[in-house]
């Protein structure tokens, strides 16, 4: 992998100028041009500068991007990645110079790529290097609970990250199952349901966690109810119906949170695939006892066929159908990981399209998956090893930056929080876009092009338009 990855972000440095004061976003003014392109050196790099020119009626043969920063939609919230067990152990064994530059590469705004976001596991998850809860089986009243296993990694690890971030990191936590004697399979593996009877010890559950990480320093600002509720897998695993998860939250969540004194805390649910999304939705947020706890619909990626096109269709409709509540992407990566193609290009791609395609559809964030994986693409309990956007391999010490990395920071480290979505519309569907104005009146359009073709395209905004190229398979952030 090349040596000059933190030098080669570095030189993507916004400037923040004036513009939310001025009435005209192109007069005299110029963007900059910030790329990443297979088969190149460009990484996060500045490639050009262009001025906007008249252009008062584009051609049927000019391809442009239409952006329209007078035309707003959601609120951006944060882009970020999982800071699980598997992450904070393979950190822990990487060299000290190593652990700085991971750090600085995610979390510094202007030498890395600026997450602000994260989410992580209440208890084991299959990116666990072992299976354990919190408590001692049959501990119904919660007396034994105690954090001490996340104290050797994950604690040290999230505490590193929210100074790397400048001393806040939005923080939100999932759990992949409740304790094996609280389900009906007796097993915290393979599925299974949470039993009634423990519905409103398990509901304490959540609140103990959030309460014991805040006293170590790290606030939770979120949680999902359940990590993929309709997954059994090898793994920990529990199902929960849209009727179970719907009576949970409004009968014993959701009250325990609030006489906890955690109603702040904003509830997430579903956290599972775009497939069932409107319908897990609409189960949800139909019943006001329930909605009413609710801030806002998770969903991941993988989807459960093969060849299929992602269902972006399902997000808009719940958006369209639910305006008043918030869809975050919650999981996703790519699955089977194998060492000899971390420069598959179609990695970043993949990010890139998905991103693109969830924030036009009404999405608030990003979170991606396991943020630092080992060599292996682990550690993990069950063998379920994945691709996370940058590899430390613990034999040699070696950061290995996937250009996933870099697709993400073409959104991470330009867009701010509270940041409003505008629009951004290309002539010719070989060129994928979306937009964003930050507070600070900054424009940011990200045009990618996953073909072979080198394209020429205007920016064009009400009668001006600045000339920019989008290399064969690249991703680019346009910055006024």
């Amino acid at each position: 992998m090349k040596k000059n990855i933190i030098p080669a972000i570095a030189l993507a440095v916004i400037s923040t100028g004036v513009w939310a004061q001025n009435k005209s976003y192109t007069n005299g003014k110029k963007v900059t041009v910030y790329t990443t392109a297979e088969g190149t050196s460009l990484r996060l790099s500045k490639t050009d500068e262009a001025e906007f020119k008249d252009l008062p009626q584009p051609l049927e043969t000019q391809i442009c991007i239409f952006v329209d920063p007078g035309k707003s939609f959601q609120t951006f919230l944060g882009i970020g990645g999982a800071l699980t067990d598997a992450a904070a152990e393979t950190f822990a064994k990487l060299p000290k110079d190593k652990q700085a530059e991971f750090m600085q590469a995610y979390f510094d705004k202007k030498k890395g790529i600026g997450y602000n976001f994260g989410r992580t596991n209440i208890h084991s998850c299959d990116f666990s290097s072992d299976t354990y809860t919190y408590i001692n089986e049959g501990d119904s009243a919660l007396k034994s609970f105690d954090v001490k296993h996340d104290k050797q990694y994950r604690i040290p690890f999230i505490k590193q990250a929210i100074a790397a971030a400048g001393g806040k990191l939005t923080l939100f936590a999932s759990p992949w199952s409740p304790p094996a004697f609280m389900k009906t399979n007796n097993d915290i593996l393979h599925g299974g349901h949470l039993k009634k009877e423990y519905y409103q010890s398990w509901a304490n559950y959540y609140t103990k966690f959030i309460k014991t990480y805040a006293k170590e320093g790290i606030p939770i600002w979120g949680i999902t109810i359940q990590n993929e509720p309709m997954a059994t897998q090898k793994w920990e695993s529990c199902i929960f119906t849209g009727e179970e998860e719907r009576d949970f939250l409004k009968n014993n969540l959701g009250p325990t949170m609030q006489k906890a004194g955690l109603g702040k805390v904003r509830i997430i649910g579903w956290d599972h695939n775009r497939d069932l999304l409107y319908q897990r939705a609409s189960t949800l947020l139909d019943d006001p006892a329930a909605a009413k706890y609710l801030w806002g619909i998770g969903f991941h990626w993988y989807e459960p066929w093969s060849g299929g096109e992602p269902m972006y269709d399902n997000l808009k409709l719940v958006h369209e159908a639910y305006p008043g509540k918030n869809l975050l992407f919650t999981e996703g990566c790519k699955e089977a990981f194998d060492l000899t193609k971390v420069n598959d290009w179609k990695l970043g791609e993949k990010y890139g399209a998905n991103m693109i395609h969830d924030f036009n559809n009404g999405s608030v964030g990003f979170t991606d998956w396991n943020i630092l994986l080992d060599e292996t693409g682990g550690p993990n309990h069950v063998g379920n090893f994945c691709f996370a956007p940058i590899h430390g391999n613990t034999k040699t010490g070696e950061l290995i930056y996937t250009n996933e990395y870099y697709y993400i920071g073409h959104f991470s480290k330009f867009i701010q929080p509270g940041a409003k979505r505008i629009v951004s519309a290309a002539s010719r569907s070989m060129l994928q876009t979306t937009a964003f104005k930050n507070p600070d009146g900054t424009v940011n359009v990200v045009v990618m092009n996953p073909t072979d073709t080198k394209t020429n395209y205007f920016l064009w905004i009400k009668g001006k338009a600045a000339e920019a190229t989008a290399l064969p398979h690249s991703i680019s952030t346009l910055v006024f």
